[in-house]
C-alpha cells in the first residue's frame, strides 16, 4: 500500500470485512469487534511502521486473531458456559448462511478454522497463509484438507436441519460472503 494511505480511509475500508473474518475465526462476534478494534488502536499508535508493511490489512488479521486466542484464554471457563446447547442468538446484519456457516466452523479446530476462513473467504494463497500464521506451507495443507473434510458433513445441503434452517454447501456458503 502506498506510503501516503491515510489511516482513516484505511480504517472505513477495511473494519468491516475484518470483523466479518475473525468472527468467522473466533465464532464470536463481540470478541471480533473487541479485537479488531484493539488491532486498528495499536496501528494507529505505529501508523508510520504498519502502513509501510506489505499488508497492513495481514497484520491487523493477525493482530486481531492473537488477541482474540489470547481473550479465550483468559476466559475458558466463561466461553464454556456460554457455549452451551443454547439456540444461535439472532444477529441484526448477519444471514441465516452465515450464521449457519460460523456454527459449522466453531465444530472444527482453531488451526483448521483459521486456514478454511483465510483461504476461501479471505482469498489468501497458502503461501500467504503461511506467512500469516507461521506455519509451513505443508501444515496450511493439512488444516485445509483436514478442515473440509470435518466442515462437508457440517454445510451440506443434506445434512439435519438445525437452528439457522437448512445446512447450505461451502460453495454456496462462501458466495453470501
Amino acid at each position: 500500500m502506498p506510503d501516503e494511505l491515510d489511516f482513516d480511509e484505511f480504517y472505513t475500508a477495511g473494519f468491516r470485512r475484518i470483523v466479518s473474518q475473525i468472527y468467522a475465526m473466533t465464532g464470536n462476534l463481540a470478541e471480533a469487534e473487541d479485537s479488531v478494534q484493539e488491532a486498528f488502536a495499536r496501528a494507529w499508535q505505529r501508523w508510520d511502521d504498519v502502513r509501510r508493511y506489505g499488508d497492513p490489512e495481514a497484520w491487523i488479521r493477525t493482530v486481531a486473531y492473537r488477541l482474540s486466542v489470547s481473550a479465550w484464554r483468559k476466559a475458558a471457563n466463561r466461553r464454556a458456559a456460554h457455549h452451551r446447547a443454547a439456540a444461535a442468538p439472532e444477529l441484526p446484519g448477519l444471514s441465516p448462511d452465515h450464521l449457519t456457516l460460523v456454527s459449522a466452523l466453531r465444530q472444527i479446530s482453531a488451526e483448521q478454522r483459521r486456514a478454511i476462513v483465510l483461504y476461501h473467504l479471505v482469498g489468501l494463497t497458502i503461501a500467504e497463509i503461511a506467512k500469516e500464521t507461521g506455519s509451513p506451507e505443508g501444515t496450511v495443507k493439512s488444516h485445509l484438507n483436514r478442515g473440509r473434510k470435518a466442515l462437508a458433513p457440517l454445510v451440506s445441503e443434506f445434512a439435519e436441519v438445525g437452528v439457522g434452517g437448512p445446512r447450505r454447501t461451502q460453495t454456496e456458503l462462501a458466495g453470501e460472503w
